[in-house]
């Protein structure tokens, strides 16, 4: 589902669009076959539609509500990103003026190592390697943060301001990289589309039992239900989807700049 989404989206909304509209039509022929030939309908069935549409009102109410906090959230690791990096860069002033070029070399190719993964990262082995990459930086710029602190008559502050900013620059990586794995498990997803097709069935069934077709009413229903999919898991994946969060990606290309 999520695959077919990212990579060919118009194609998904169609194909899901038109499975749901079949749904309805297809329950609105049971509807017909089984419908009560007083012109009644089947007693005690509201009650138990009504439960399936409650019980998908509140799964997609979840779903999309966790969607959107972390879509929130991911954006807030870049903004805590940018300022890390901002203010580590900061305390490079701390080290010995010699030390210093060779160090802010070390960040300037850092910050174009992780700009890098994250434009690449629909393309899992592309994404790794820079991740890889921007790894091997971090543990060069470690080193030479550590060797300044064992220098003669070094600064104090390198090891009590600089070493924390920079193990705060590292450690948000880690959490980063890892929010962009925090999605709902596919049995989720799964039970979104099943509880999707059984309230079309169900819809579908309660207008044959009227003996009439609305097809302005059904394919409005089957719309709706494939927007909110398609949004849900948009949310999921925003690099690669139509929500993005790519303009946030402004303030590390801002902290690059203003690094000469």
């Amino acid at each position: 589902m999520t695959t077919l989404l990212l990579h060919s989206p118009a194609l998904f909304g169609a194909l899901l669009f038109a499975a749901l509209l079949l749904a309805v039509e297809l329950g609105r022929r049971l509807g017909l076959r089984w419908a009560p030939r007083d012109g009644g309908s089947h007693g005690g069935t509201a009650a138990l539609d009504s439960a399936v549409f409650a019980l998908f009102g509140l799964l997609i109410a979840f779903t999309f509500s966790g969607a959107a906090s972390r879509f929130d959230a991911r954006r807030d690791l870049i903004v805590q990103e940018a300022n890390a990096i901002g203010t580590a860069w900061l305390r490079v002033d701390l080290m010995p003026g010699a030390d210093q070029p060779a160090m802010r070399d070390g960040f300037r190719h850092y910050v174009d190592s992780r700009l890098a993964a994250y434009r690449q990262v629909s393309d899992p082995v592309a994404f790794k390697a820079a991740l890889d990459r921007s790894a091997a930086l971090q543990n060069h710029i470690w080193k030479r943060a550590i060797a300044a602190t064992q220098e003669a008559g070094a600064a104090p502050a390198i090891g009590t301001q600089l070493l924390p900013a920079i193990n705060d620059m590292i450690d948000i990586t880690t959490t980063r990289a890892m929010a962009t794995q925090m999605h709902p498990p596919g049995i989720v997803y799964v039970l979104l589309l099943g509880l999707a097709f059984a309230s079309a069935l169900l819809a579908g069934y309660g207008v044959g039992e009227a003996h009439a077709r609305h097809w302005l009413h059904s394919g409005i229903f089957a719309a709706i239900l494939t927007v909110t999919l398609y949004v849900i898991v948009d949310f999921e994946h925003p690099r690669m989807g139509s929500m993005r969060v790519d303009n946030f990606d402004s303030l590390l290309v801002d902290v690059r700049k203003s690094m000469g």
